[in-house]
């Protein structure tokens, strides 16, 4: 282990392949933290129907005994993402740990509890309000609320525009979300109304501070997996090699920019931990 197989990505940038080597030379002593929707599951219309994709499961649970921790960082609630994830009762996902709402809630694969902060009293505000609200802004036809119980998102992809609602809706989205406490966290389509003060790069620090990490990877595709790129960035400066992997998507080019490593989608990402499982077997 140390030497990149040749049935690895390369990445791009010198500080990359260190992240890379790191992790290769002491997978036990190396975080794994990966989003879900667009990382391990494909993007679609109703996020009530995203699955993770069919190689992720298995990719993981191959990886997962051979490193220190591999934590699933996401915005939803950490009981859905279990759920749709199919990630409970897997052999080898003995010590999985899901961060859902940004780190406010914890799931652990050992004990199959989810542990949670109390609900900022700002989310409440906005789910009665936001029906309301939008009528009141002119709502493009095909937009509509997600409940994510810490969070509301208001969704754009079936609107007859899906690009023209997200902008028009940027701004007084945001308006609404400081009124009451919140930010507005803009995704693929998507407008997130959530408490400010958690977000992946808090989540991912905890996690890489909780189990002593010395090498961190970190896969994600859009705006919301900025904030955990910025925290390898700053573990990397710290002294902690990263690697930083873009699942791939046209739609958010900061992501790809930002990457040591491009992969295609979630079929990627599910390829590349395979790799690393059998690099590091």
């Amino acid at each position: 282990m140390g030497t990149q197989p040749a049935s690895l990505p390369r990445p791009t940038t010198p500080a990359g392949r260190e992240g890379l080597a790191a992790f290769l030379a002491d997978p036990g002593r190396a975080v794994v933290a990966l989003d879900f929707d667009g990382t391990l599951a494909d993007i679609v219309d109703d996020p009530e129907q995203a699955r993770a994709h069919p190689g992720a499961v298995p990719a993981i649970a191959a990886l997962a005994p051979r490193v220190a921790s591999v934590a699933v960082v996401t915005g939803r609630p950490a009981g859905v993402a279990v759920r749709y994830g199919g990630f409970a009762g897997v052999p080898g996902l003995e010590h999985l740990v899901v961060l859902g709402h940004y780190g406010a809630e914890r799931w652990d694969a050992v004990t199959g509890t989810v542990r949670a902060a109390p609900e900022h009293p700002g989310v409440a505000a906005v789910r009665a309000e936001l029906p309301g609200f939008l009528d009141r802004a002119g709502a493009w036809r095909g937009t509509w609320i997600e409940e994510k119980g810490r969070a509301v998102a208001v969704h754009t992809r079936r609107a007859d525009d899906p690009q023209a609602a997200f902008d028009a809706l940027r701004a007084p989205l945001s308006d609404l979300a400081a009124r009451h406490g919140l930010v507005l966290e803009p995704g693929r389509m998507v407008l997130e109304l959530r408490p400010p003060g958690v977000d992946k790069g808090v989540a991912l620090t905890e996690c890489v501070r909780e189990t002593g990490a010395q090498a961190v990877l970190y896969a994600g595709d859009d705006l919301g997996d900025l904030p955990a790129f910025a925290a390898v960035e700053k573990l990397r400066a710290d002294g902690v090699p990263g690697l930083l992997v873009c699942s791939g998507s046209d739609e958010v080019t900061e992501v790809a920019a930002r990457a040591d490593l491009s992969v295609p989608g979630p079929a990627g990402v599910a390829d590349l931990l395979s790799a690393l499982a059998t690099a590091t077997a």
